[in-house]
């Protein structure tokens, strides 16, 4: 009788994991429902303009209250490209419930700044069903190329990097100018692709006592890294690095 039941058990596991791969794989994160945009219209939509998109939250850098009003910024994503949601307005219940890959409408207007395309400050929120987590693309042969911009705020990896010295020989910075302490931003450099580029630890993303960011403090120049976070642009590409694998 033991030996049945334990058979029926693994059936009703079997069945239920397949229930919910399928449920899973079944999202699909291109659709967009009546009176949304889709990637490529929000895209060439101008700046200023309003924007209505669903998309899927990645990550979130934080929730605070301003005046009464709480705000938050997302790395979302969906199955065309990526949005940067800039102090959307939020209650603090409901960004409790953006875990990964929560699908989400936002309402705002379009802006740049420093070339980095964004919904901005005073979009709203409303949480939605459905489910789907963007995996990393690799932009390696990417860098210094004009395609790049085309995955500006997607999740991303680059592999093969090789961190380079600051000019006073450091391999990091806290902060952009070498002004800040430990658990402020963290800046380091990495030559890829015959190219040298900035990369950035957001301490509101990724916070001190994080793998990500003792990974990067115990970074040495020289070294030989694999590095995945959102494709950001200050001025040109600035990664917001959630990932640090020394090879």
């Amino acid at each position: 009788m033991k030996k049945v039941l334990a058979i029926m058990l693994i059936l009703v596991l079997a069945l239920s994991a397949t229930a919910c791969s399928g449920k899973k794989s079944s999202e699909d994160p291109t659709k967009k429902s009546e009176g949304v945009m889709t990637y490529a219209e929000y895209d060439a939509a101008a700046l200023d303009s309003e924007v209505v998109i669903e998309t899927y939250v990645q990550a979130k850098q934080g929730w605070w209250e301003d005046n009464g009003q709480g705000k938050a910024t997302l790395y979302t994503q969906d199955g065309d490209g990526a949005y940067f949601i800039y102090n959307a307005y939020i209650s603090e219940e409901d960004y409790n419930k953006l875990g990964e890959g929560q699908k989400i409408k936002v309402t705002g207007y379009k802006a740049e700044w420093s070339g980095e395309v964004e919904v901005a400050e005073g979009a709203t929120i409303e949480i939605e069903d459905g489910k789907w987590v963007a995996e990393a693309v690799d932009i390696t042969d990417k860098l210094g190329t004009d395609e790049l911009i085309k995955y500006q705020n997607q999740k991303v990896v680059v592999k093969g990097a090789t961190v380079e010295a600051k000019e006073d020989g450091a391999a990091f910075w806290y902060n952009w100018d070498n002004s800040g302490v430990q658990g402020d931003d963290i800046y380091f450099d990495v030559t890829a692709n015959m190219g040298t580029y900035t990369f950035t630890l957001e301490s509101y993303l990724t916070g001190s006592d994080t793998d990500v960011y003792k990974a990067a403090e115990a970074l040495e120049a020289g070294k030989t890294i694999d590095v995945e976070g959102y494709l950001y642009w200050y001025e040109g590409p600035q990664p917001h690095v959630t990932k640090i694998t020394v090879k």
